[in-house]
């Protein structure tokens, strides 16, 4: 949704409360931190408001904001939002290093830590000859239930069963130059530039939402030319995960263009995370995990389950 002026958000710290104008036009996690740093001098002690201080709260979630990846997303959910209405971002700083106030210090309500448990459990009775008796005969009755005939526990057929009955989203797609595991371009090892021929087959993906951006494997990129084949150990990846740069995605009908990360995982080739879930504002079915809509276009993908099992059987969790 396009803003045609400057937008309020709301901030709490943990002892106060205020609001900031902010401007999608003019401003950036650097001018963002400047305008917090200004209104929270006195409670920080003058130190500027800095990465890993910052968090945000939108969609009943308090998400990060603390590098130039968590800012695009969060300039994506303000542009979709209505300013002022439900699921408006409310912006929460605090300098992780000071000690939270206690009473009978003011704790502000506001102050995401400082809200009271929606569920909070029930208390515990206190222990008493009776209640450890009862206790003591609940065990001995459990302890006289049959072990299973198979040898297999009752928790780990559970564990199987749902699984088997979920599994993972999978979609096809492209990726830059590359359908289906075939490099659609040939690389020149004295420039390292890609050049582009043509294929029609699809890539299978893993859409997941616990990753945040789009990551390939080092497989996938080594064989496809997204990295040299004679990269050395201590580069692309190996001393923490790079950015490869952006790339196009078609998913369905509609390319979209994503910074697109080297990672060591090596069921997948490619994987859908969370930038690309927002941006292209997919919406999964709860009832049916195969229903999976791009709500930018309306159209629906095409979504396979797949269940994972490494080489004795067991069942490869992807989280």
């Amino acid at each position: 949704m396009a803003q045609s002026g400057p937008s309020i958000i709301d901030v709490h710290t943990p002892t106060s409360s205020f609001a900031i104008l902010y401007s999608d036009a003019e401003d950036n996690l650097d001018t963002l931190f400047a305008k917090l740093s200004k209104k929270t001098v006195a409670e920080l002690n003058g130190r500027h408001v800095r990465p890993g201080w910052v968090k945000y709260e939108w969609n009943n979630t308090v998400w990060n904001l603390g590098d130039a990846s968590d800012y695009a997303i969060f300039a994506w959910r303000l542009k979709s939002t209505t300013p002022g209405g439900e699921g408006w971002p409310v912006l929460f700083v605090r300098n992780p290093d000071s000690p939270l106030p206690s009473p009978p210090e003011y704790q502000n309500p506001s102050f995401y830590m400082f809200r009271p448990n929606p569920n909070p459990s029930s208390p515990r009775l206190p222990a008493t000859p009776e209640s450890s008796s009862l206790a003591s005969g609940k065990s001995r009755k459990r302890s006289k239930t049959p072990k299973p005939q198979d040898g297999v526990p009752k928790f780990k057929k559970e564990f199987e069963k749902f699984h088997n009955e979920n599994g993972v989203r999978t979609i096809s797609g492209s990726i830059g130059p590359v359908n289906n595991g075939r490099s659609m371009c040939s690389v020149s090892h004295r420039s390292r530039v890609l050049t582009a021929c043509i294929r029609t087959y699809l890539v299978r993906m893993l859409l997941k939402t616990g990753y945040r951006h789009v990551y390939i494997s080092r497989k996938f990129a080594i064989k496809n030319g997204f990295i040299p084949r004679d990269a050395a150990p201590g580069h692309y990846g190996y001393s923490g995960i790079v950015n490869l740069g952006k790339w196009p995605i078609t998913v369905g009908r509609t390319r979209t263009v994503h910074s697109v990360y080297l990672t060591e995982e090596s069921h997948f080739d490619v994987v859908l995370g969370r930038s690309f879930v927002e941006r292209r504002q997919v919406k999964f079915d709860p009832v049916d995990p195969t229903d999976v809509v791009c709500g930018d276009t309306g159209e629906k993908i095409d979504c396979e389950l797949v269940i994972l099992k490494d080489g004795k059987g067991q069942i490869v969790t992807v989280t």
